[in-house]
């Protein structure tokens, strides 16, 4: 379903809505999920929404602004990011069509029109970082945080391998379907989980499911666009007081293991989970031991029974 967050339509996916026999659907306390970088609200394993409503919770799945079903900005234009790495790189300043800033705006703004008070916030990669600046807008509403695979943004930390982010910034051989799938597998099984290796007709059916849903890299250069200019929110991290879990893995090549030591030693009483052979994805192994920190940080930082949304 589509609603209007902070002045934009962003598409949503409620367990409450999708389960209205549930008589306390709506009284659960509220988890949003906020995927990462051009990833669409179906990359969530189903598995993993199964597991926090099985726990109690309200689940809220969103498409960020800019891909998947929500509101897309081609009117700003196509981003150059050959320049735009140029000056990250001299220090200098990055322009960006919007910030993460009002990324995380969208994110409040969801749970405004879903009339949600108070959530725990949970961000995978870009969608951490998403997380942190929710945090940091609105701390009142947060009943915790948890930052996967994610980053400070602090610019002296060690970045991805150089064929990494030669496969992040490649494009397909062609327009074609079939190129444009290989090119999105070759890419997942380069920054996936080495010692959890998908198999890869699960991992072309995943793909497929999202190409089929919506394909729009544009989108995805802004939003690589927001990340690159989004200054100071590692100086910023330290105001954080909410619960805080994050959760890594060490075999990331894409954002390495020191990133998430970093921003847990930024955010005052913040737990750190490694997961030994967890790259930066989502099978099913290490996502049985991301529920295995997850679900109890959730409850012990629930709401107390007076609580409701509205």
């Amino acid at each position: 379903m589509k609603v209007v967050a902070n002045h934009i339509e962003i598409e949503v996916e409620d367990t409450a809505e999708i389960n209205p026999q549930d008589g306390d659907a709506y009284t659960r306390p509220a988890v949003l999920l906020v995927m990462g970088l051009g990833m669409q609200l179906v990359a969530w394993p189903q598995e993993f929404i199964d597991a926090l409503v099985d726990a109690g919770f309200r689940v809220i799945r969103m498409d960020n602004r800019d891909i998947g079903l929500s509101q897309h900005f081609d009117h700003l234009g196509t981003p150059n990011l050959l320049w735009a790495g140029l000056r990250y790189k001299l220090g200098l300043p990055v322009r960006s069509p919007y910030a993460l800033s009002d990324m995380a705006a969208d994110g409040w703004g969801v749970l405004d029109a879903l009339h949600i008070e108070r959530a725990h916030v949970v961000g995978v990669s870009m969608g951490g970082m998403i997380a942190q600046r929710m945090a940091l807008a609105q701390p009142e509403r947060m009943l915790s945080l948890t930052s996967i695979m994610s980053s400070s943004g602090a610019r002296e930390l060690p970045q991805a391998r150089p064929e990494v982010t030669r496969a992040l910034l490649s494009r397909p051989a062609s327009n074609s379907p079939e190129a444009v799938l290989a090119h999105f597998v070759r890419l997942f099984q380069i920054i996936g989980s080495p010692d959890f290796p998908m198999p890869e007709e699960t991992l072309r059916e995943r793909v497929q499911q999202g190409l089929q849903r919506s394909f729009h890299p544009v989108g995805t250069q802004r939003q690589m666009l927001a990340v690159v200019a989004d200054r100071g929110r590692a100086q910023a991290l330290s105001a954080i007081r909410c619960p805080t879990l994050v959760i890594h893995g060490q075999s990331d090549p894409l954002v390495p293991f020191v990133h998430g030591e970093d921003t847990a030693r930024r955010i005052a009483g913040a737990r750190l989970v490694g997961i030994a052979g967890m790259g930066h994805d989502l099978p099913p192994e290490p996502v049985s031991q991301i529920l295995d920190a997850l679900v109890p940080h959730l409850q012990s930082a629930n709401p107390p029974p007076a609580y409701r949304a509205k």
